[in-house]
């Protein structure tokens, strides 16, 4: 059995998740979801594919718009947190732990999601595009994929070698670094909690041009794909806050 990369071991999340999932990115959902709804033209009883929901933050707002929503992961303590927030909010979630590189689903869905900067982790290309290949074939002809993800470009435009901040009850050191020729972002991400244990993880994100990801996803199934700036549509240029694919199937 091959050995498990970074983003299927429970300890990570368990000890990053309240640092990446802070209020913050709660509060910004809603806005979000609304965007995704606008964006794909959903309606209420539509069917949404959130595909890396972790602990549920868009897919609660997704459902709270009267939306029919499904979210894949693949540690099963992000979807038990989801579950649990979508009992809180008093909605409805269908949960499945599952590898998005070998996902399959009867059901064709309206729209499909992958935000917050949940791509390029796999240790290949091949896995990237076996994702993107397994959303495909989830929508139904017309369907909408909507991804965020820090680009090359982004991650030029926005470079800082790293900062230290309080969150989560934690003093959080970042240190950044580029490997290749902008091929891809390395993070070390250093925790320090109250006791003064210390937590490092290291980890590095493939980056993609958003002219080369559009290409690929087209050769994944998509019949077209657009980048933006944001969700609000905004052209992908200089003034970008992120990159925003927006695929029809």
């Amino acid at each position: 059995m091959a050995d498990q990369q970074w983003f299927e071991k429970e300890d990570f999340w368990n000890n990053y998740g309240p640092i990446m999932f802070d209020e913050s990115r709660w509060a910004e959902a809603p806005a979000v979801a609304e965007f995704v709804q606008k964006i794909a033209g959903l309606k209420p009883g539509d069917s949404v594919l959130d595909a890396g929901c972790g602990p549920g933050r868009i897919s609660i707002e997704l459902a709270s718009l009267g939306m029919k929503v499904t979210g894949v992961d693949i540690i099963q303590s992000e979807l038990d947190a989801a579950a649990e927030s979508a009992r809180d909010e008093g909605v409805e979630l269908e949960l499945l732990n599952a590898d998005l590189r070998t996902f399959e689903s009867d059901r064709k869905y309206d729209c499909a999601v992958n935000l917050y900067t949940s791509f390029g982790y796999c240790d290949t290309k091949e896995e990237d595009f076996a994702i993107l290949t397994c959303i495909c074939n989830t929508l139904r002809k017309g369907g909408t994929f909507i991804l965020e993800c820090t680009s090359r470009e982004t991650a030029i435009l926005y470079w800082t070698e790293g900062e230290e901040f309080e969150r989560a009850g934690m003093i959080c050191q970042t240190h950044f670094g580029v490997v290749g020729a902008w091929e891809g972002l390395r993070s070390k991400w250093d925790l320090i909690k109250p006791d003064g244990t210390k937590i490092e993880h290291e980890f590095v994100q493939r980056l993609y041009s958003a002219a080369e990801l559009c290409e690929i996803m087209k050769k994944a199934g998509f019949s077209e794909a657009n980048a933006y700036g944001d969700f609000d549509k905004s052209p992908y240029d200089q003034n970008a806050r992120t990159m925003v694919i927006i695929a029809k199937k």
